[in-house]
């Protein structure tokens, strides 16, 4: 797709987000302009040691981007706004800045990182309103108002020739959410009946899960029970920090049972002021005290609102159940609720969270024990539903891990969409959408960019050595060697870490060094012959290898030093 001439059909690359929960970004093309779509991060899975986030792959955007004329952020979630900031890092902005638009409070919540980076003057943050429908280069895109975990967010409806490309972004039909808007779809509902949808995308990420996703503001009316029937303790919650509805519920009921609100995390802490400021979050100011001032009031008299929901090694709550908070120390007299679901591949840092709290002496009350949670994603029949009102001719399942996808994709068919007009899509394809024709027409690089402390420095080679040091250790062995004759002057040493305790396998390294001995002598070749040190690396090498594995079937890294002198 790179380099090719624009035309008229629609194009859309998706660059993250189909096979995984994060990551989510996509690029439309049409008539020689792009935009994309949410521009998201993936925190790193267990099997990626040392990684501090998973980003998109921007070679596509960059090489494309004299094309790129905006970035439609769907909702403040940092899995579809959390690597903007890596992207505005490309020079290419500096000089052009990239108008990014979405409601207030998305890209209030959006700027954070990029502020953080130094980057705000290489973005122009253009905010739309609820149904608002706005000309971007070629584009002419509706916003929608879609309820979802974090207010505000939106349903972008691009009008095109060849119809309306619905894409719903993340969203749920709550028919009684906190803040009173509703996913609007008496408009989804004309745009079918209208103009017809004509490819519909949709959020896949409860699409195996029966029934309807339970209402925000249930998990209030649970809250409220627990604040009601704890009124002897301290209570900790700890939830998203961009869940303002979460947190204006859990502000709710600690208020109507006379308790003053501090928070405690510094994304919470900067969150809660900002949508104070906004109006997104109601929340008196004589109720509001720092987490300093805490130790001044009745341990009863205070609620604790924190960070650390997902287990999240030094957030505040990973701290408090290690005993190492500065402001918080948890016991008896607490009760601290986890109002999430852990994401997955959080569940065993979750769970020791949860241990480490119970430890401490205070009560425990997470999803599992009561309804302190409720997912922001539509479930199978709020999907059957989405369809049905859309009435899509066409059908992409999008965010989730590919069973998502997959039996979104079922559900699709099941509602009446044409088989063949339902594309089951993954990262790096591109589709596109003409007259009556909508198929996969090439690949883009969509792979994953690991973040460690900078961008770009670790790739699948790093990560399968540390693996491999993870799991089976390293074993390193030096020797010197006459650069002239070959012969060995010193060693072989072996060096281990992670394969055998050294102190207490003495014979088995002497064994090891014998071994190496040998393979190095018999390589050196005769004494008039000019010895090959890279062969004499590959033979150390193997002959231990060879060794390891035969003695304690195991296979460390063999890292092999032959010293010349």
């Amino acid at each position: 797709m790179a380099g090719a001439p624009p035309g008229p059909a629609l194009r859309i690359a998706f660059l993250g987000g189909l096979g995984e929960i994060g990551r989510n970004c996509a690029w439309f093309e049409m008539d020689g302009d792009a935009v994309l779509v949410d521009c998201g991060l993936m925190f790193p899975e267990p099997e990626m040691p040392g990684v501090d986030l998973v980003l998109p792959d921007f070679s596509h955007i960059r090489a494309n981007r004299e094309r790129l004329v905006g970035c439609l952020l769907t909702h403040g979630h940092e899995d579809h706004t959390g690597a903007l900031s890596y992207l505005l890092a490309d020079p290419s902005f500096e000089q052009a800045p990239l108008p990014i638009y979405g409601s207030g409070l998305t890209l209030g919540l959006a700027r954070n990182r990029v502020e953080e980076a130094g980057l705000l003057d290489r973005a122009e943050w253009v905010v739309v309103r609820d149904g608002e429908r706005r000309r971007i280069g070629q584009f002419d895109v509706e916003f929608i108002p879609v309820t979802h975990s974090v207010p505000d967010g939106f349903a972008l409806a691009f009008h095109t020739r060849h119809g309306v490309v619905l894409h719903t972004g993340d969203f749920k039909l709550d028919l009684n959410p906190v803040d009173g808007r509703r996913t609007d779809l008496a408009r989804i509902g004309a745009l079918g009946e209208g103009e017809g949808v004509r490819l519909l995308l949709s959020d896949s990420t409860n699409a195996e899960e029966e029934g309807h996703t339970p209402s925000e503001t249930a998990v209030g009316r649970a809250l409220r029970s627990l604040f009601d029937a704890h009124p002897d303790k301290r209570v900790v919650v700890a939830c998203f920090a961009s869940h303002m509805h979460r947190v204006q519920q859990v502000a709710d009921a600690a208020i109507a049972s006379g308790r003053t609100i501090a928070t405690l995390g510094r994304s919470m802490g900067r969150n809660v002021a900002f949508a104070r400021q906004t109006g997104a979050l109601s929340l008196p100011e004589d109720r509001l005290v720092d987490i300093e001032k805490i130790g001044s009031l009745p341990p009863e008299k205070v609620c604790i609102i924190c960070t650390g929901s997902q287990g999240e090694p030094m957030s505040a709550l990973a701290l408090m159940a290690a005993g190492e908070n500065k402001w918080v120390k948890v016991g008896e007299g607490d009760l601290v609720v986890l109002s999430s679901h852990a994401i997955p591949g959080n569940e065993t840092n979750v769970g020791k969270v949860i241990d480490g709290l119970c430890r401490t002496g205070a009560e425990v009350v997470h999803s599992g024990l009561a309804p302190v949670h409720a997912s922001g994603h539509a479930m199978r029949e709020e999907l059957k539903l989405m369809l049905s009102v859309a009435g899509p001719r066409g059908f992409i399942p999008i965010h989730g891990e590919f069973r998502h996808l997959l039996h979104h994709s079922r559900l699709a068919v099941e509602m009446g969409v044409p088989e063949g007009s339902v594309l089951l899509a993954e990262d790096g394809d591109v589709v596109e959408l003409s007259g009556d024709s909508l198929d996969f027409v090439g690949e883009v690089p969509a792979g994953y960019l690991y973040v460690d402390g900078i961008v770009g420095d670790v790739g699948r080679g790093v990560l399968r050595d540390r693996q491999i040091l993870a799991e089976e250790g390293v074993v390193v062995v030096i020797v010197t060697v006459d650069s002239r004759t070959g012969t060995v002057l010193t060693g072989p040493e072996i060096i281990t870490r992670g394969w055998v305790y050294a102190p207490e396998a003495e014979k088995l390294l002497d064994e090891a060094r014998e071994v190496v001995l040998a393979a190095i002598e018999e390589g050196s070749g005769t004494d008039s012959a000019v010895p090959d040190f890279e062969t004499l690396k590959r033979r150390a090498r193997q002959a231990l290898g060879r060794f390891v594995n035969e003695r304690t079937r195991r296979r460390p890294m063999i890292v092999p030093v032959v010293m010349e002198v």
